[in-house]
């Protein structure tokens, strides 16, 4: 059935053509379901939302004058590339190279995929590291104990986006939905409040069962399925380091400590000056900000490693570094700029928000039962997912419809958070709507220059499928034990 899978998806057009043919359908149906008054009533502000026509005279001027800021503007693309100058100092130091060889050469080869896709997991803390860091060198690391690297790879991005609603630590996810959360809570109860921890102990355990079940379907599904790595990459030599790398790693990790102390005295005093407003973590400049800390935490090591290894002779070494890495996303630019006028248009044009305005008024007209219906919403919120990418624009969508409907079925609208959560999660990895897709592809095709969104979605559909059957049975296990789903938040509303 995958194969089937692959073969259809990459019988489509390059990705760069698919996403064009994309931005021209959405056009087309703009039109249609225009004339045939296709419109929901926006639950959050009671607005009459309708079709916006993008092929007018007001469309196409729309579409002419954006044109630049739709691809500037694209959020993954600024993440990338600045990421991307940091790393490349890193890697072209042989920082990242040394690195590897010490964990292959340390860690146990037997816990290597589930090390990996519990890193994943941890990564969402730090923002968009894991999609822009892990995902690549997960392939990297694969290729060099004689693994495909692409089941690396996905291994790593099982962890990094189906994973996403899940770990040990909080991120700046669980503020921003809690917010959301609480203002749908008020349609109800207009003292009730959410907290930025109403999921953490359901979040906790969600983080080793996606671990154990992210390991097992790489291992046993999709490592089997792809087979003996025959590309023509070849794997970095695992040879102990030489003297001067040995200088250059105490260097960078001298370097790096002396950047962890920098930031520890900057957070840890309430006054600190890298704390956000009333003293506040969770919106401090060093979560907002995580790429300018990638950047900063990757190229200084990196520069001190080439410095103390003698790989860096001048400045211009570490500039043509630099300059090589980013030579390798000019695939990932020409790809984005297409995909950035597609999302525009899409959003323009009100689709993607009636559609999934009818999706929830049906799920929520149902009548069923608890169970059911949680599971129905699962579903729903999944496959939103593959039309909306932004997990808060959606929940600002759900929340005023489901938070207060359960509510007055006696159940917390911390439940309805975290059962939108699962729903969220476990199609990220197969939704083209998710910023970094287009990037993955670019990862992927330097081991396979063949593959294609098919090959993508072939690969981490046993994840989704996977994902989505023990995180539901998961999620009906605590609402039959009656488990809270995180300090003082229940399941039940009013308790």
């Amino acid at each position: 059935m995958l194969g089937f899978v692959e073969k259809a998806g990459n019988l489509l057009p390059h990705p760069a053509t698919l996403f064009f043919i994309f931005a021209l359908l959405v056009l087309l149906f703009s039109w249609l379901a225009k004339l045939a008054g296709f419109h929901a009533i926006n639950p959050t502000s009671g607005e009459w939302v309708e079709v916006n026509n993008l092929l007018t005279r007001d469309g196409l001027h729309r579409i002419i004058l954006e044109l630049v800021t739709n691809f500037t503007g694209f959020a993954p693309l600024g993440i990338v590339l600045v990421a991307m100058l940091g790393i490349g100092i890193a890697e072209s130091s042989g920082l990242i190279g040394t690195v590897i060889r010490l964990l292959v050469l340390s860690a146990p080869k037997q816990l290597l995929t589930f090390v990996l896709v519990f890193a994943g997991i941890l990564s969402n803390t730090a923002s968009d590291i894991g999609y822009v860091l892990l995902i690549p060198l997960a392939g990297t690391i694969f290729l060099a104990v004689g693994r495909h690297p692409v089941a690396g790879m996905a291994a790593a991005f099982a962890g990094v986006s189906g994973g996403f609603s899940a770990n040990l630590i909080l991120g700046t996810i669980d503020p921003l939905l809690a917010g959301l959360s609480e203002e749908a809570a008020h349609i109800i109860d207009p003292n009730y409040l959410v907290n930025p921890t109403a999921n953490y102990y359901f979040m906790v355990v969600s983080t080793f069962l996606i671990s154990l079940s992210g390991t097992w379907v790489s291992e046993r599904i999709v490592e089997p399925r792809l087979g003996k790595y025959e590309g023509n990459v070849l794997p970095d030599k695992i040879e102990p380091m030489n003297k001067a790398e040995k200088r250059g790693l105490r260097y960078a990790l001298i370097t790096l400590l002396v950047l962890i102390i920098l930031v520890a005295f900057a957070i840890i005093p309430s006054n600190g000056i890298l704390r956000g407003d009333n003293g506040g973590l969770l919106n401090s400049p060093l979560i907002k900000g995580v790429i300018a800390f990638l950047v900063f935490f990757a190229a200084l090591p990196g520069l001190a490693f080439g410095i103390g290894s003698g790989k860096f002779k001048d400045d211009g070494s570490v500039v043509h570094g630099m300059t090589t890495t980013m030579k390798t996303l000019a695939a990932y630019i020409v790809l984005v700029f297409f995909a950035a006028q597609f999302v525009a248009y899409f959003k323009w044009s009100n689709l993607g928000l009636i559609i999934a305005i009818k999706g929830a008024e049906g799920l929520s007209a149902s009548g069923l039962g608890l169970i059911p219906m949680m599971i129905l919403f699962i579903i729903l919120s999944a496959s939103l997912n593959m039309l909306m990418g932004s997990a808060s624009a959606k929940w600002a969508l759900l929340a005023p419809i489901f938070i207060p409907m359960f509510m007055l079925m006696g159940y917390s609208p911390e439940l309805s958070q975290a059962v939108y959560r699962v729903g969220d999660s476990v199609t990220n990895i197969i939704s083209p709507m998710m910023s970094f897709f287009a990037l993955i592809i670019v990862f992927i095709q330097k081991y396979d220059a063949k593959a294609g969104i098919g090959t993508i979605i072939s690969t981490m559909l046993p994840y989704s499928i996977v994902f989505f059957i023990v995180w539901t049975v998961l999620l009906i296990a605590w609402l039959m034990l009656g488990l809270p789903l995180g300090p003082g938040a229940g399941i039940y509303y009013g308790n």
